[in-house]
């Protein structure tokens, strides 16, 4: 690459014979640089269009100079008549990608340093795949408040967008005056999730849903022995040395949830002992939530039953907590005795099917059963042929 002016301008003519276009002009290759003397030789004289560039060092070039004075000398290349020429600012970046599993880019743009973010301002207004409603990023993700030391959290789970898991976090994170956001995390691959986002700050913690309740256990450092237990988790906190360390609290919320819901069907005030003792519980699924759901019965002295999809898996579970094993269909015809519990812990009536019921339509009415299915798994605590639904 030529050095001087002469030097150039015979490149420019050899450029040419074989066939070139444009020819592009390295302004910070010359030695010796006199910009309106220069300039207008090598653009007057180019026998073919110009692209005039001036690189910086920070851009991989050579100049080393005054930055108004490399601006100036391409904005005296414009008016002396090149054909074109190439830019190199250092200005505010936007950085985001579209979709659901996008949103994350946008609400955290400023934890990463981009200019601005996009907000519709109505669903109906919404310009491109995973663009925030503008009242959601100030009412629901403080987008506001979030900086680059703010720490992340979120719920890991496929589907996730349900969730209402940030509706309550965000909420009480602003309320205590914590400098973290909570968001939704779409997630196929919890082993490559964790080996991607391995930052202490990223995620600093999360919640851990369908489907990802058991296989997410091999990932961790550390499993508390209570969801060792059980083989199952929903909460994980990322320590301080970036190590995962893993709990089961699913057993206690959705266990606590269904004693005050018979309790309150029974018109009984909270007493010693759980109104769960000596009662039939039917799980239905053997997964990571019918797993919690499973032991905390237990815990409490219920008789388990335990439906699901395939046997196997049901016995291995009934097992585990000295109960009993049945498929999803023998549920169907199966009898329900005075004051027993339903526990729906499969993902069928999860959104976006939540029509549907892991207990077939044309039976549901069939030996005292009724049905009430809600959007997130439920809990039917049936009494004198009567059923009651409550969400947890």
């Amino acid at each position: 690459m030529g050095t001087t002016v002469d030097q150039m301008l015979a490149e420019m003519r050899k450029a040419k014979e074989i066939g070139a276009d444009v020819l592009e002009i390295r302004l910070d290759c010359l030695r010796k640089f006199n910009p309106h003397q220069d300039l207008e030789i090598l653009i007057k004289r180019s026998p073919l269009p110009t692209l005039i560039t001036y690189r910086p060092l920070r851009e991989g070039g050579q100049y080393d100079g005054d930055e108004n004075r490399r601006q100036d000398a391409l904005r005296l290349a414009m008016h002396l008549g090149a054909s074109y020429v190439d830019i190199e600012l250092e200005i505010p970046t936007i950085g985001i990608a579209m979709g659901e599993r996008g949103l994350i880019s946008r609400i955290l743009s400023p934890k990463f340093g981009a200019y601005l973010t996009y907000g519709a301002l109505e669903a109906s207004a919404i310009s491109a795949p995973g663009q925030p409603l503008a009242k959601d990023l100030w009412d629901l993700y403080n987008f506001r408040l979030i900086r680059p030391d703010t720490k992340v959290y979120g719920v890991i789970s496929k589907p996730v967008g349900h969730s209402k898991s940030p509706l309550l976090f965000n909420a009480a994170f602003k309320s205590a005056g914590l400098n973290a956001v909570y968001l939704h995390l779409l997630v196929d691959d919890v082993k490559k999730f964790f080996e991607t986002y391995s930052a202490v700050d990223f995620v600093a913690g999360c919640s851990c849903g369908i489907p990802h309740k058991e296989v997410a256990l091999k990932c961790m450092d550390e499993i508390d022995p209570i969801a060792k237990k059980i083989g199952a988790i929903n909460n994980i906190m990322r320590r301080p040395d970036g190590t995962l360390t893993a709990f089961n609290t699913d057993y206690i919320g959705a266990i606590s949830a269904i004693e005050d819901g018979l309790r309150e069907l029974n018109g009984a005030t909270p007493a010693v002992g759980s109104p769960l003792a000596g009662k039939l519980f039917v799980v239905l699924g053997a997964g990571g939530a019918g797993k919690a759901l499973a032991y905390g019965a237990a815990q409490k002295g219920a008789r388990i039953v335990v439906a699901n999809r395939t046997l196997e898996r049901a016995k291995e579970l009934a097992g585990n907590v000295g109960g009993q094993a049945m498929t999803l269909d023998e549920v169907a015809s199966f009898h329900p005795e005075d004051e027993m519990v339903l526990a729906n812990a499969t993902s069928v009536g999860m959104t976006p099917k939540i029509d549907q019921t892991p207990i077939p339509k044309r039976r549901k009415s069939c030996s005292g059963w009724s049905w009430r299915s809600t959007h997130k798994t439920f809990i039917n605590a049936i009494s004198h042929g009567k059923l009651r639904s409550r969400k947890f």
